[in-house]
């Protein structure tokens, strides 16, 4: 396993590299070009623009404008898988574009940046995770989709926050002991909530896991009749203070369905644009972190996600640059605990 000094490092040099590559501020005659020189190329090469909801709210906007999708990883495997489009673009972090090429061999998935990680992906070398799993033959292997190809062809299972418990409780009821990785922090709000045996891997998202309790709890002083919702990815103690706890899709249903006119939101800022149609006339206010300043481990945002825009995704289109592309094995061996995720969540 890479030692914590290791995956801090890759992850520093990781940052600066996509702060090096952020898409910049354009006016609004400059957006409405490139929206509509993409909306016409989307159209003739038959593509079609999948976004996640951390993406700018421009890339959102425009994929729903255009008939394309816009969701957690869960849904964006289940609309590449399902939609006729020749070509994907994937607006998102590189696993997110190997997973749609995996499940959808016979499609083109682009990206607008195949630079675009993820701290989970890096922190988790698919040979280290290997070895770590060798030594527990008895467990059964069930990673997060937050990894890579290679790390989901070793796996059993993979699983998104969506349904990650629901697996483990599948797996609890059959008496099986679990290796999970990458997050350690989803892996042991699991295992509170489900009381399985696991083995956590020791990986964390960069932005989660600077959610910070007691800056929440401040801001509680601030708006007292604000409900707080967490991401698991986020630290125990973050958790522990949630009003409701889960996915971007299920955070996304409680800010609707809560009856709270104030939102604290511990997890990527991307998410308010889909937060504020669900729940018009809602106030979402960002969960402290623990940082100050301008930093990627200050704010609440992904770096990598923000590596994402209308100029980029155009390039991918006129170009074909970007393109995702995955050993033929390897995905055949991948594509067997992706499938039992989407039967799972069909089921």
């Amino acid at each position: 396993m890479l030692s914590k000094q290791d995956i801090d490092d890759r992850i520093l040099v990781q940052e600066h590299f996509a702060h090096e590559h952020l898409p910049q501020q354009m006016g609004s005659a400059e957006i409405e070009a490139y929206k509509d020189k993409i909306r016409r190329l989307l159209i003739e090469k038959d593509a079609c623009l999948v976004a996640h909801y951390y993406t700018d709210d421009l890339i959102q906007q425009l994929a729903d404008e255009t008939g394309g999708c816009v969701a957690d990883s869960l849904e964006m495997a289940r609309f590449g898988s399902r939609h006729s489009a020749s070509t994907l673009i994937v607006a998102g972090v590189r696993f997110m574009g190997e997973t749609a090429k995996i499940l959808n061999p016979e499609k083109r998935i682009l990206m607008p940046t195949l630079e675009a990680t993820c701290s989970l992906d890096i922190g988790c070398p698919a040979d280290e995770f290997a070895a770590f799993c060798d030594q527990h033959p008895d467990h059964e292997v069930v990673v997060y989709a937050n990894t890579s190809a290679a790390v989901k062809a070793r796996a059993d299972w993979v699983v998104t926050s969506s349904i990650a418990l629901q697996v483990a409780e599948h797996l609890a009821d059959q008496g099986k002991k679990i290796i999970w990785a990458p997050d350690k922090h989803l892996g042991e709000y699991i295992r509170k909530e489900t009381g399985v045996d696991m083995l956590l891997w020791d990986g964390s998202c960069i932005v989660h896991e600077e959610f910070k309790a007691k800056g929440i709890l401040d801001l509680k002083q601030v708006y007292p009749d604000a409900a707080v919702l967490v991401h698991p990815e986020s630290p125990d103690a973050v958790v522990e203070i949630a009003d409701a706890v889960g996915s971007t899709s299920q955070l996304i249903k409680s800010a609707q369905e809560l009856p709270n006119e104030t939102l604290i939101v511990a997890t990527d800022r991307g998410i308010f644009y889909k937060m504020q149609q669900a729940a018009p006339g809602k106030r979402f206010l960002e969960a402290p972190t623990g940082g100050s300043g301008a930093a990627c481990r200050s704010c609440a945002h992904c770096p990598w996600m923000a590596m994402n825009g209308l100029d980029n995704i155009l390039s991918a289109l006129e170009n074909g640059t970007d393109e995702i592309l995955v050993d033929e094995d390897l995905m055949v061996r991948a594509r067997r605990p992706l499938q039992r995720m989407l039967d799972f969540s069909a089921s």
